[in-house]
């Protein structure tokens, strides 16, 4: 098993390459966020909660964006985020940023086209906290809530500006309610199944600022079909996808 702080190398494709860690790594729910996202092009883009930086990284490969901003609190990921990116080949600017992203102080108002995040899954005061801090941080809502996110996303957005999150389907009403209490109208919902046999276990849901009510379900995503990944999920990786040592 390896150390909290010994890195890995993975590559995605020809260009990105990601260093990740056991406190810092990524899994399927990064790549169908940044998927689920659709970036326009020339758009200024934030993440938060960046981590090893995958999904700046996956939003970047896209080329679509003028700009992606990282931003994550824990100091291990920033330097796994720097690192990834001087080793990438993007068309754009990719760029860390290590700071408590519900600070007023971190980044300026009504400047993104696009915010996404992969929050903390567990609600404050729900489940067993993990031991690590880095993985409380994680899994938990110790440092920030689903609240701070969208009241944070409703500052750094523009008008008409779009947030992207992936959760539990047990949080889907607490989504719900939060983004319109802060003014990001849900626009899109998109639940991801195992297979079509199997309940689902993550939503999608895009939101944006100052929108009139109109909720689109899309059709439901399908990891595997018969024990292999669908045709989506291919889709959705793109090109390879290899663990380095």
């Amino acid at each position: 098993m390896r150390s909290k702080t010994e890195w890995s190398k993975e590559t995605i494709g020809d260009e990105i390459t990601i260093y990740t860690s056991a406190a810092h790594a990524f899994g399927i729910d990064a790549f169908l966020l940044a998927d689920f996202a659709k970036p326009k092009r020339g758009e200024r883009v934030c993440d938060f909660g960046a981590g090893c930086g995958i999904i700046p990284m996956l939003l970047a490969r896209t080329k679509q964006p003028r700009e992606v901003v990282g931003v994550e609190i824990q100091q291990q990921g920033v330097m796994q985020f720097e690192a990834s990116v001087r080793d990438s080949s993007t068309a754009m600017p990719v760029i860390p940023v290590c700071a408590d992203l519900t600070s007023r102080e971190t980044l300026k108002g009504e400047q993104f086209d696009l915010i996404t995040c992969n929050p903390p899954y567990k609600a404050a005061g729900g489940g067993i906290l993990s031991e690590e801090t880095a993985e409380q941080i994680a899994r938990h809502e110790t440092m920030c809530t689903l609240e701070d996110l969208c009241k944070t996303a409703k500052r750094l957005l523009r008008f008409g500006g779009r947030f992207c999150i992936c959760q539990r389907p047990e949080r889907l009403s607490d989504a719900m309610v939060l983004f319109r209490q802060y003014g990001i109208e849900p626009k899109r919902l998109r639940l991801v199944c195992r297979d079509k046999d199997s309940a689902p276990w993550l939503f999608l849901l895009m939101g944006q600022r100052g929108a009139k009510p109109h909720l689109r379900i899309e059709p439901n995503f399908f990891v595997y079909e018969n024990g292999e990944y669908t045709a989506e999920t291919h889709r959705m990786y793109g090109g390879s996808f290899e663990k380095g040592e």
